[in-house]
């Protein structure tokens, strides 16, 4: 069994195991009759064991290695029939200490051929109702002719290579080993049919505006791209299903696209030969936004767009593209595109906000997405490390949220008549922050989408959310504040799973990939670990995994070893189970001091006096209601009403330290339980009776020898009157009607 299929077994294994112990954390009876009470065991039986290529601590080890995969492609598009036609050459260093002895290769257009088992793989119902549209593409119409049409594979001298294709995956088998540090070149030809994503889904393909009679095209996953082989999986070759994204080497692009001659484009990489592209309007315009730092320059206007939209050119132009170290390559082209620029500043670094937009996207577009762009380059450079790259593009298109290198595609459109509302606006905001910090997400820090989700889109869910917040401290974001989690957490536990599951097996993936673990880290820097150590070693884990290939073990551990925060019971909880936090107020005790022994107190001395034979003078605590206590007890304590505890002081204090000594009036004993399965910090706030609060926040350690209830014993000089778990809702507390006292009776519908 390789590492891959281990890790799923593993993975779903655990959606079994888990889901059992969920519910029956959520089960009636609050408390299971059989619980793990150590849910501080370190996470070996889990964890990857460490190695020579990934340390114990987290980091990349000496051995540490990765493969190479540079591309020279030549593209063109045939907009007649939306088709596109190229020829690639790959050149492929292996770097590995084993030889190979054949290459894998990834088709991802084959999701959309004839024979593409991704339409068999769920059920399906029949609808009591569906659109006329709907009806006629599920039952009448022939299924869109899509996937790639590979012409053929050859080598560096032109002789055929033998190559067998499986679904979306093609192995090409080398005529001989390919050993440590040699290079094997591999050249295809291939073409396919580019899909209408609105109509037939999709990451990507082209939008067609009917009023116009154009497209919009977004272009990704265009060409033949090499797999992932690292110490991990060997060669990543699962098969692309639609929900996991990409494995993906880095690599050197020279890109050539030729297009229609009145497209306007943008893609990943620097512009090579923007004087033959650009009028020498455009140009000047585009030099003047590259010193442009407060506000976007419009390069192409609506106007020229406008005149472009009228009629369709026959003539073509190339636009020349080159991109360093990066995993993967996107385009955008149409004739319909408004495009401005600004200049970002990233300590003493420049690169270029851009967007490109049709008409239909203002004025909404021109007035927030370049600007929205710069933003998302300076906090996230702000947690992780200086954006290097040259650019960021935000692209509109029309229900899009996708990601690449320097480019991305993103929705939100006005109405016809311009007017938007602002759940639009916000939603725009929110989806062009997220795809625009993916390029440190996995564009960089260059984790495994087709294996885990949440390694990039959690984490960068919650640097969305921190981003957001730095350009309205009040906006309204969904993801990241722990009270938003709450439903999906509490939901019914038949249809969740854990984190750490494999991204085709998430059922809701919003929830689960996105919401949940921006969530859990959000909880680690505001509750658990704190800002300072929690962005410390954060940026650590981004440093020293950009350009590589991490594992959730290599975040597991650097978050630690960065920190000194042993956190193993917070991924436990949080990222293998489905444990709800539920942290209640189980009882409250009031205790008064005096002077004689209570009727209970015989065998707590006797204990006593087995530790120590001369315990010295005694203070005993009377709980009010118990059967020693006495009406006269009831007051506020004072130091001089008890004649042991006033001898000792006077011996063994002066009086100046005797002024320093705390001055409680009233004990209070409070019982925490946790009905809910997940281990969380007690926070807990006292208010009283002056209207005054205080805040008492406890480590999660504190549940170490008892994982159902705890007691801490408060000495306070007012007296209570209400107190309060998690007031602030930082833990995602399921259940709230347990975290006040006194009680809060539950409303009914009929008190209304």
């Amino acid at each position: 069994m390789n590492c891959r299929n281990y890790y799923i077994c593993i993975s779903l294994s655990l959606v079994a195991i888990f889901q059992c112990q969920a519910q029956k954390a959520n089960s009636p009876e609050k408390y299971p009759s059989e619980r793990n009470p150590d849910k501080f065991k370190q996470l070996y039986d889990f964890l990857a064991t460490p190695n020579m290529y990934r340390t114990a601590s987290g980091a990349p080890g000496p051995e540490y290695y990765q493969q190479q995969a540079d591309y020279k492609i030549a593209i063109t598009l045939d907009e007649t029939h939306s088709r596109l036609m190229g020829e690639e050459t790959i050149t492929y260093t292996n770097n590995a200490r084993e030889s190979l002895d054949y290459m894998w290769v990834q088709l991802d257009q084959n999701l959309y051929a004839k024979d593409s088992q991704t339409p068999l793989s769920d059920g399906n119902t029949t609808d009591p109702a569906m659109g006329a549209q709907a009806f006629s593409r599920r039952y009448l119409e022939e299924q869109f002719k899509g996937g790639f049409e590979i012409d053929w594979v050859k080598d560096a001298q032109g002789n055929p290579m033998t190559y067998t294709i499986n679904k979306t995956m093609m192995r090409v088998e080398l005529p001989q080993l390919l050993a440590k540090g040699q290079k094997c070149t591999l050249k295809i030809k291939w073409s396919y049919n580019i899909v209408n994503y609105l109509l037939d889904g999709g990451r990507s393909g082209y939008e067609h505006f009917d009023k116009d009679g154009n497209n919009l095209y977004i272009l990704a996953q265009f060409y033949p791209r090499m797999a992932v082989y690292n110490d991990v999986e060997g060669w990543q070759n699962q098969q692309f299903w639609g929900a996991g994204e990409f494995a993906l080497p880095f690599g050197n692009f020279d890109v050539s696209i030729t297009v229609p001659a009145d497209h306007v484009m943008e893609a990943t990489g620097t512009l090579l030969n923007r004087a033959e592209v650009f009028t020498a309007d455009q140009l000047k315009r585009y030099e003047l936004a590259e010193k442009s730092f407060e506000k976007p320059v419009i390069v192409c206007t609506q106007a020229e767009a406008e005149q472009r939209e009228k009629s369709k050119s026959s003539a073509t132009k190339t636009w020349h593209f080159k991109a360093d170290n990066v995993r993967d390559f996107g385009i955008a082209t149409s004739r319909k595109f408004i495009y401005d620029a600004m200049a970002v500043q990233l300590n003493g670094k420049q690169a270029m906000a851009i967007s490109v937009y049709p008409k239909e996207g203002n004025p909404l577009w021109g007035e927030l997405s370049t600007r929205l762009v710069a933003h998302t380059l300076k906090i996230y450079s702000q947690y992780t490390f200086d954006y290097p790259y040259p650019k960021a593009v935000s692209v509109h298109a029309q229900d899009q949220g996708m990601e690449y290198p320097m480019i991305c595609w993103n929705w939100g459109r006005p109405d016809a008549d311009g007017k938007y509302t602002d759940r639009v606006k916000e939603g725009m905001m929110s989806v062009i922050i997220h795809e625009v910090g993916h390029n440190y997400f996995p564009m960089i820090v260059n984790s495994d989408e087709r294996q885990w989700t949440w390694m990039d889109e959690g984490l960068n869910s919650f640097l969305e959310f921190l981003t957001l917040k730095a350009w309205d401290p009040k906006f309204p974001t969904r993801r990241g504040p722990a009270k938003n989690i709450v439903a999906y957490m509490k939901g019914d536990q038949k249809n969740l799973e854990p984190i750490m599951t494999n991204s085709e097996s998430i059922r809701q993936f919003g929830n689960n990939a996105y919401g949940k673990p921006a969530t859990a880290l959000n909880i680690l820097r505001e509750t658990v670990m704190g800002h300072e150590l929690f962005d410390y070693a954060f940026k650590t884990y981004a440093n020293r995994w950009k350009f590589k290939h991490p594992t959730p073990e290599d975040f597991f551990r650097t978050m630690e070893d960065a920190s000194a925060v042993d956190l193993d019971w917070f991924w436990r909880g949080w990222f293998y189970t489905t444990d709800v936090c539920d942290i209640g107020i189980k009882e409250v005790k009031k205790y008064f001091v005096s002077n004689e022994p209570s009727k209970e107190v015989a065998d707590f001395m006797s204990k006593q006096r087995r530790r120590n034979a001369d315990p010295g003078p005694m203070v005993y605590m009377i709980a009010e209601g118990s059967e020693s206590f006495k009406p006269e007890l009831n007051k506020a304590f004072k130091i001089a009403d008890v004649k042991p505890l006033q001898e000792y002081i006077n011996n063994h204090f002066s009086a100046e330290e005797q002024g320093k000594l705390k001055q409680p009036a009233y004990f209070y004993q409070i019982t925490f339980d946790k009905p809910g399965g997940l281990v969380m910090p007690i926070l807990v706030e006292l208010t009283f009776e002056d209207g005054s609060t205080e805040m008492h926040r406890f480590p999660a350690q504190i549940w170490r020898k008892n994982d159902l209830e705890v007691s801490r014993t408060f000495a306070t000089q007012k007296a209570l009157v209400k107190i309060t778990v998690d007031p602030n809702q930082e833990t995602a507390d399921v259940d709230t009607q347990n975290n006040q006292w006194p009680s809060v009776p539950t409303k009914s519908k009929f008190d209304e």
